[in-house]
């Protein structure tokens, strides 16, 4: 398997972004809020969240990253910096998606391995991941990664799994 690389998007990836975004089921937002946005504009709105300006009501910065193998754009991750009540529920700090043909290659769990390093410039000792309950594949990956799974919560009439992972040796012991 090549390497994957996370990097943020750029002029040069919309035609492929955007073919991507296409290529996913209605139900998950492979470019998280470009509808209505030139690239232009969507690539400016990606390094404001990034840098935690201009964020709606309710959001946190968020660093949004393709995942590149070779030229190929294979996925993406969204980075949530730090946990809001909604993201503690069922959004975690971690979203991410492999386009269609591309999955079954251990591509998933790359990303997955490589935003948690993220996380780990930014801080964050224990890192919650969710994925739906009958996304087996998903929850094999974030199993992979280290995430224990803490419980099953029901959101928005779906089941969702919700597992931390501890990136760090102090994450491991309970708080006094």
């Amino acid at each position: 398997m090549k390497k994957i690389e996370l990097r943020p998007l750029g002029i040069a990836d919309e035609e492929q972004a955007r073919i991507a975004a296409e290529e996913f089921d209605a139900d998950f937002d492979f470019l998280l809020g470009v509808h209505g946005l030139t690239w232009e504009n969507y690539l400016v709105k990606l390094s404001d969240e990034a840098a935690g300006r201009h964020l709606p009501a309710g959001y946190v910065p968020a660093t949004f990253l393709g995942a590149f193998v070779g030229d190929d754009l294979v996925g993406r991750v969204s980075i949530r910096h730090y946990l809001n009540d909604f993201l503690l529920r069922s959004g975690g700090h971690i979203g991410y998606g492999v386009r269609p043909r591309f999955r079954k290659r251990g591509y998933a769990t790359e990303i997955l391995a490589r935003a948690l390093e993220f996380t780990d410039s930014l801080g964050v000792d224990r890192v919650l991941v969710t994925c739906d309950d009958s996304n087996i594949g998903s929850a094999r990956v974030i199993e992979a990664n280290g995430g224990l799974c803490e419980n099953r919560i029901e959101n928005n009439g779906s089941i969702v799994r919700r597992y931390w992972i501890a990136r760090d040796i102090r994450a491991l012991k309970p708080a006094r």
